[in-house]
Protein backbone atom coordinates (compact mmCIF):
# COMPACT_ATOMS: atom_id res chain seq x y z
CA UNK A 1 0.00 0.00 0.00
CA UNK A 2 1.30 3.52 -1.03
CA UNK A 3 1.92 6.14 1.97
CA UNK A 4 1.42 8.84 -0.19
CA UNK A 5 -0.42 11.65 1.52
CA UNK A 6 -3.76 13.33 -0.36
CA UNK A 7 -5.85 15.66 1.01
CA UNK A 8 -9.53 15.49 1.38
CA UNK A 9 -11.96 18.37 2.01
CA UNK A 10 -14.32 19.03 4.32
CA UNK A 11 -17.65 17.44 2.93
CA UNK A 12 -20.17 20.32 1.84
CA UNK A 13 -23.37 18.26 1.70
CA UNK A 14 -23.99 16.36 5.23
CA UNK A 15 -26.13 12.97 5.34
CA UNK A 16 -29.26 13.44 6.03
CA UNK A 17 -29.95 10.74 9.04
CA UNK A 18 -28.43 11.41 12.52
CA UNK A 19 -27.66 7.46 12.10
CA UNK A 20 -25.82 7.86 9.10
CA UNK A 21 -24.22 10.90 10.20
CA UNK A 22 -23.01 9.25 13.63
CA UNK A 23 -21.45 6.08 11.63
CA UNK A 24 -19.57 8.58 9.28
CA UNK A 25 -18.28 10.19 12.13
CA UNK A 26 -17.07 6.95 13.88
CA UNK A 27 -15.46 6.14 10.35
CA UNK A 28 -14.01 9.76 10.38
CA UNK A 29 -12.10 9.13 14.09
CA UNK A 30 -11.29 5.83 13.20
CA UNK A 31 -9.42 6.71 10.20
CA UNK A 32 -7.50 9.66 12.08
CA UNK A 33 -6.28 7.45 14.55
CA UNK A 34 -4.79 5.05 11.90
CA UNK A 35 -3.55 7.96 10.28
CA UNK A 36 -1.66 9.65 13.57
CA UNK A 37 -0.36 5.91 13.96
CA UNK A 38 1.35 5.60 10.61
CA UNK A 39 2.72 9.24 10.10
CA UNK A 40 5.50 9.94 12.79
CA UNK A 41 8.36 11.33 11.07
CA UNK A 42 11.17 13.63 11.27
CA UNK A 43 9.72 15.78 7.88
CA UNK A 44 6.05 15.96 8.81
CA UNK A 45 5.87 19.84 9.28
CA UNK A 46 8.25 20.59 6.05
CA UNK A 47 5.22 21.49 3.42
CA UNK A 48 2.93 22.75 5.88
CA UNK A 49 4.79 24.62 8.32
CA UNK A 50 8.24 24.77 7.47
CA UNK A 51 9.25 27.08 9.87
CA UNK A 52 8.13 25.05 12.81
CA UNK A 53 10.92 23.65 14.82
CA UNK A 54 12.81 26.69 14.35
CA UNK A 55 9.73 29.10 16.13
CA UNK A 56 10.12 26.32 18.95
CA UNK A 57 13.43 26.52 19.64
CA UNK A 58 13.14 30.15 19.21
CA UNK A 59 10.77 30.34 21.98
CA UNK A 60 12.81 27.71 24.37
CA UNK A 61 16.07 30.07 23.62
CA UNK A 62 13.84 32.65 25.27
CA UNK A 63 12.54 31.01 28.00
CA UNK A 64 16.03 30.04 28.95
CA UNK A 65 17.41 33.55 28.93
CA UNK A 66 14.50 34.14 31.15
CA UNK A 67 14.57 31.62 33.67
CA UNK A 68 17.18 28.75 33.23
CA UNK A 69 15.19 26.33 35.45
CA UNK A 70 11.76 26.39 33.27
CA UNK A 71 13.26 24.24 30.34
CA UNK A 72 14.16 21.72 32.59
CA UNK A 73 10.10 21.90 33.64
CA UNK A 74 9.27 21.91 29.60
CA UNK A 75 11.52 18.71 29.95
CA UNK A 76 9.83 16.69 31.94
CA UNK A 77 6.51 17.26 30.57
CA UNK A 78 7.28 14.12 27.70
CA UNK A 79 7.43 12.25 30.34
CA UNK A 80 4.73 12.68 32.15
CA UNK A 81 2.51 13.38 28.68
CA UNK A 82 3.73 10.45 27.31
CA UNK A 83 3.78 7.26 29.74
CA UNK A 84 0.22 7.86 30.29
CA UNK A 85 -2.04 6.65 27.11
CA UNK A 86 0.87 7.86 24.86
CA UNK A 87 2.36 11.33 23.81
CA UNK A 88 -1.23 13.10 22.95
CA UNK A 89 -0.23 16.77 25.39
CA UNK A 90 -3.29 15.24 27.46
CA UNK A 91 -1.23 16.73 30.42
CA UNK A 92 -1.28 19.94 29.54
CA UNK A 93 -5.15 19.95 29.87
CA UNK A 94 -6.57 22.45 32.63
CA UNK A 95 -9.49 21.57 34.83
CA UNK A 96 -12.86 21.83 33.62
CA UNK A 97 -16.10 22.22 36.02
CA UNK A 98 -16.71 18.46 35.33
CA UNK A 99 -13.44 16.93 34.67
CA UNK A 100 -10.16 17.32 36.43
CA UNK A 101 -7.17 17.16 34.28
CA UNK A 102 -3.66 15.72 34.96
CA UNK A 103 -2.32 18.21 36.53
CA UNK A 104 -4.18 17.05 39.60
CA UNK A 105 -2.39 13.71 39.53
CA UNK A 106 -0.29 12.48 42.61
CA UNK A 107 2.71 12.78 40.48
CA UNK A 108 2.08 16.23 39.04
CA UNK A 109 0.11 18.10 41.31
CA UNK A 110 2.73 21.28 43.16
CA UNK A 111 5.39 19.82 40.95
CA UNK A 112 4.92 19.93 36.83
CA UNK A 113 4.86 23.49 35.75
CA UNK A 114 6.03 25.97 32.58
CA UNK A 115 3.31 25.29 30.81
CA UNK A 116 2.98 29.04 30.19
CA UNK A 117 6.01 28.84 28.02
CA UNK A 118 4.36 25.79 26.00
CA UNK A 119 1.42 28.50 25.53
CA UNK A 120 4.13 31.16 23.92
CA UNK A 121 5.43 28.28 21.56
CA UNK A 122 1.83 27.69 20.89
CA UNK A 123 0.61 31.27 20.31
CA UNK A 124 3.95 32.02 18.32
CA UNK A 125 3.14 28.91 15.79
CA UNK A 126 -0.67 29.67 15.28
CA UNK A 127 0.70 32.85 13.91
CA UNK A 128 2.96 31.71 11.44
CA UNK A 129 0.76 28.19 10.73
CA UNK A 130 -3.05 28.23 12.02
CA UNK A 131 -4.34 24.91 13.35
CA UNK A 132 -1.69 23.07 12.14
CA UNK A 133 1.13 21.98 14.44
CA UNK A 134 -0.36 19.52 17.35
CA UNK A 135 0.61 20.42 21.24
CA UNK A 136 2.03 17.01 21.48
CA UNK A 137 4.53 17.95 18.85
CA UNK A 138 5.33 21.35 20.45
CA UNK A 139 5.89 19.26 23.48
CA UNK A 140 8.26 16.74 21.71
CA UNK A 141 10.11 19.19 19.67
CA UNK A 142 10.87 21.55 23.09
CA UNK A 143 11.96 18.39 25.56
CA UNK A 144 14.75 17.74 22.67
CA UNK A 145 15.27 21.56 22.71
CA UNK A 146 16.05 22.13 26.56
CA UNK A 147 18.69 19.16 26.53
CA UNK A 148 20.00 20.63 23.61
CA UNK A 149 20.20 24.09 24.80
CA UNK A 150 21.66 23.26 28.46
CA UNK A 151 24.76 21.17 26.35
CA UNK A 152 22.90 17.87 25.87
CA UNK A 153 22.80 16.21 22.32
CA UNK A 154 20.47 17.55 19.69
CA UNK A 155 18.90 14.74 17.32
CA UNK A 156 15.92 14.81 15.04
CA UNK A 157 12.66 14.09 16.43
CA UNK A 158 9.52 12.25 14.84
CA UNK A 159 6.01 14.23 14.65
CA UNK A 160 2.89 13.88 13.36
CA UNK A 161 0.43 13.56 16.49
CA UNK A 162 -2.57 14.37 17.36
CA UNK A 163 -3.89 16.39 20.79
CA UNK A 164 -6.01 13.92 22.97
CA UNK A 165 -10.06 15.09 23.16
CA UNK A 166 -9.44 14.22 27.53
CA UNK A 167 -7.52 13.73 30.44
CA UNK A 168 -6.39 10.52 32.02
CA UNK A 169 -6.37 11.06 35.30
CA UNK A 170 -6.98 7.91 36.84
CA UNK A 171 -4.28 6.31 34.44
CA UNK A 172 -1.61 9.32 35.83
CA UNK A 173 -2.20 8.39 38.79
CA UNK A 174 -1.96 4.10 38.39
CA UNK A 175 1.29 4.67 36.07
CA UNK A 176 3.12 7.49 37.03
CA UNK A 177 5.84 6.69 39.78
CA UNK A 178 6.46 8.22 43.02
CA UNK A 179 10.02 9.88 43.49
CA UNK A 180 9.72 6.71 46.50
CA UNK A 181 10.36 4.31 43.58
CA UNK A 182 13.25 2.05 43.66
CA UNK A 183 14.73 0.50 40.48
CA UNK A 184 13.06 -3.15 40.42
CA UNK A 185 9.52 -0.75 40.75
CA UNK A 186 10.80 1.45 37.82
CA UNK A 187 12.01 -1.52 35.68
CA UNK A 188 9.02 -3.69 35.80
CA UNK A 189 7.35 -0.02 34.64
CA UNK A 190 9.33 0.51 31.93
CA UNK A 191 9.23 -2.59 30.66
CA UNK A 192 5.53 -2.22 30.46
CA UNK A 193 6.50 0.52 27.76
CA UNK A 194 9.05 -2.06 25.61
CA UNK A 195 11.85 0.09 26.82
CA UNK A 196 14.40 -1.61 28.43
CA UNK A 197 16.84 -1.16 31.30
CA UNK A 198 19.32 0.92 29.54
CA UNK A 199 16.64 3.31 28.48
CA UNK A 200 15.16 3.48 32.08
CA UNK A 201 19.00 4.57 33.51
CA UNK A 202 19.45 7.20 30.33
CA UNK A 203 16.05 8.42 30.73
CA UNK A 204 16.69 9.09 34.21
CA UNK A 205 19.66 10.91 32.89
CA UNK A 206 17.05 13.81 32.01
CA UNK A 207 17.77 14.89 36.10
CA UNK A 208 20.93 16.00 34.85
CA UNK A 209 19.09 19.86 34.82
CA UNK A 210 16.58 21.28 37.12
CA UNK A 211 15.81 20.57 40.83
CA UNK A 212 12.88 18.93 42.77
CA UNK A 213 11.01 19.74 45.92
CA UNK A 214 11.78 18.86 49.63
CA UNK A 215 8.34 16.96 49.50
CA UNK A 216 9.87 14.36 47.50
CA UNK A 217 12.98 13.76 49.89
CA UNK A 218 11.93 14.25 53.15
CA UNK A 219 11.41 10.44 53.61
CA UNK A 220 14.92 9.89 52.67
CA UNK A 221 16.33 12.20 55.31
CA UNK A 222 14.26 11.79 58.07
CA UNK A 223 12.34 7.94 57.84
CA UNK A 224 13.42 5.85 55.61
CA UNK A 225 11.89 2.14 54.87
CA UNK A 226 9.97 3.41 58.29
CA UNK A 227 12.92 3.21 60.11
CA UNK A 228 13.02 6.67 61.58
CA UNK A 229 16.52 7.13 60.16
CA UNK A 230 18.06 8.47 57.13
CA UNK A 231 18.77 6.51 54.10
CA UNK A 232 21.87 4.76 54.38
CA UNK A 233 22.68 4.99 50.74
CA UNK A 234 23.11 8.65 51.15
CA UNK A 235 26.67 9.90 51.31
CA UNK A 236 27.69 11.83 55.17
CA UNK A 237 28.83 15.61 53.75
CA UNK A 238 25.27 15.33 51.18
CA UNK A 239 23.60 14.51 53.90
CA UNK A 240 24.43 16.93 56.15
CA UNK A 241 23.71 19.66 53.15
CA UNK A 242 20.12 18.25 52.19
CA UNK A 243 19.24 18.33 56.02
CA UNK A 244 19.92 22.09 55.98
CA UNK A 245 17.88 22.64 52.96
CA UNK A 246 15.28 20.69 54.26
CA UNK A 247 15.06 20.83 58.23
CA UNK A 248 11.78 19.04 59.64
CA UNK A 249 9.60 22.57 59.31
CA UNK A 250 10.51 23.17 55.81
CA UNK A 251 8.51 24.34 53.39
CA UNK A 252 8.50 21.35 51.78
CA UNK A 253 8.25 23.09 48.01
CA UNK A 254 11.69 24.25 48.41
CA UNK A 255 13.78 23.21 45.62
CA UNK A 256 17.56 21.73 45.48
CA UNK A 257 19.50 21.06 42.29
CA UNK A 258 18.89 17.38 41.13
CA UNK A 259 23.14 16.87 40.57
CA UNK A 260 25.72 19.63 41.24
CA UNK A 261 25.32 21.06 37.60
CA UNK A 262 21.55 21.38 37.33
CA UNK A 263 22.08 24.11 34.64
CA UNK A 264 24.67 22.04 32.27
CA UNK A 265 23.15 18.90 30.98
CA UNK A 266 25.90 16.95 31.34
CA UNK A 267 26.92 13.37 32.93
CA UNK A 268 27.59 15.11 36.29
CA UNK A 269 24.08 13.51 37.61
CA UNK A 270 25.81 9.97 37.25
CA UNK A 271 29.10 10.75 39.01
CA UNK A 272 27.13 11.85 41.71
CA UNK A 273 24.59 8.74 41.88
CA UNK A 274 28.32 6.75 42.35
CA UNK A 275 29.50 9.12 44.60
CA UNK A 276 26.08 8.97 46.74
CA UNK A 277 24.50 12.29 45.88
CA UNK A 278 21.54 11.44 44.19
CA UNK A 279 18.89 13.48 45.14
CA UNK A 280 15.78 11.62 44.93
CA UNK A 281 15.07 7.99 46.02
CA UNK A 282 14.35 6.87 42.48
CA UNK A 283 17.57 7.96 41.08
CA UNK A 284 19.98 6.84 43.50
CA UNK A 285 18.24 3.47 43.81
CA UNK A 286 20.00 3.19 40.26
CA UNK A 287 23.17 2.71 41.50
CA UNK A 288 22.82 0.38 44.54
CA UNK A 289 20.30 -1.83 42.65
CA UNK A 290 22.66 -4.50 40.66
CA UNK A 291 21.09 -4.53 37.61
CA UNK A 292 20.98 -0.99 36.65
CA UNK A 293 24.79 -0.39 38.37
CA UNK A 294 26.27 -0.96 35.62
CA UNK A 295 24.79 1.40 33.39
CA UNK A 296 25.22 4.37 35.64
CA UNK A 297 29.59 3.39 36.07
CA UNK A 298 29.57 3.44 31.86
CA UNK A 299 27.62 6.84 31.82
CA UNK A 300 29.39 8.36 34.67
CA UNK A 301 32.74 7.60 32.53
CA UNK A 302 31.68 8.31 28.90
CA UNK A 303 29.43 11.21 28.30
CA UNK A 304 28.97 10.33 24.79
CA UNK A 305 27.57 6.48 25.52
CA UNK A 306 24.85 8.50 27.94
CA UNK A 307 23.70 10.83 25.25
CA UNK A 308 23.35 8.46 22.61
CA UNK A 309 21.77 5.69 25.14
CA UNK A 310 19.81 8.88 26.30
CA UNK A 311 19.19 9.98 22.24
CA UNK A 312 17.62 6.71 21.71
CA UNK A 313 15.51 6.58 25.13
CA UNK A 314 13.70 9.90 24.27
CA UNK A 315 12.81 8.43 20.68
CA UNK A 316 11.28 5.55 21.88
CA UNK A 317 9.76 7.44 24.58
CA UNK A 318 8.22 9.79 21.73
CA UNK A 319 6.79 6.98 20.00
CA UNK A 320 4.34 5.87 22.66
CA UNK A 321 0.58 6.56 21.01
CA UNK A 322 -2.38 5.58 22.38
CA UNK A 323 -4.54 4.93 19.02
CA UNK A 324 -7.55 7.44 19.65
CA UNK A 325 -9.37 10.07 18.35
CA UNK A 326 -7.99 13.21 18.37
CA UNK A 327 -7.44 17.16 17.24
CA UNK A 328 -4.76 19.71 16.68
CA UNK A 329 -5.66 22.08 20.00
CA UNK A 330 -5.99 26.10 18.93
CA UNK A 331 -5.15 26.13 22.52
CA UNK A 332 -2.82 23.75 24.67
CA UNK A 333 -4.94 23.80 27.79
CA UNK A 334 -8.43 23.09 26.91
CA UNK A 335 -9.89 21.17 23.68
CA UNK A 336 -11.42 22.61 21.27
CA UNK A 337 -15.27 22.76 20.36
CA UNK A 338 -16.46 19.69 19.44
CA UNK A 339 -16.98 18.71 15.60
CA UNK A 340 -15.57 17.33 13.02
CA UNK A 341 -13.97 20.44 11.93
CA UNK A 342 -12.07 20.07 14.79
CA UNK A 343 -10.92 16.68 14.57
CA UNK A 344 -8.67 17.45 11.74
CA UNK A 345 -5.25 16.60 11.37
CA UNK A 346 -3.61 19.82 9.66
CA UNK A 347 -6.18 22.17 10.75
CA UNK A 348 -8.12 22.42 7.55
CA UNK A 349 -8.01 18.97 5.88
CA UNK A 350 -7.92 15.57 6.63
CA UNK A 351 -4.98 13.67 5.56
CA UNK A 352 -5.28 9.86 4.70
CA UNK A 353 -3.17 7.31 3.19
CA UNK A 354 -3.92 5.85 -0.53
Amino acid sequence: MSTKLTKLDHFTDPPTSAKTMSLFFKLFLLHITMAAAAQLRPDFYSQTCPNAEFIVRDVMVKALIREPRSVASVMRLQFHDCLVNGCDASVLLDDTPTIPGEKQALSNINSLRSFEVIDEIKEALEKVCPGLVSCADITIMAARDAVALTGGPDWKVRLGRLDSLSPWLEESNEIMPSPRSNASYLIDLFKKFNLSVEDLVALSGTHSIGQARCFSIMFRLYNQSGTGQPDPAIEPKYREKLKMLCPTNVDQNVTGDLDATPRVFDNQYFKDLVAGRGFLNSDQTLYTFTQTRNFVKLFSKDQSEFFKALVNGMLKLGDLQNNQPGEIRSNCRVVNNRGIKSLTLGGHHEWKRS
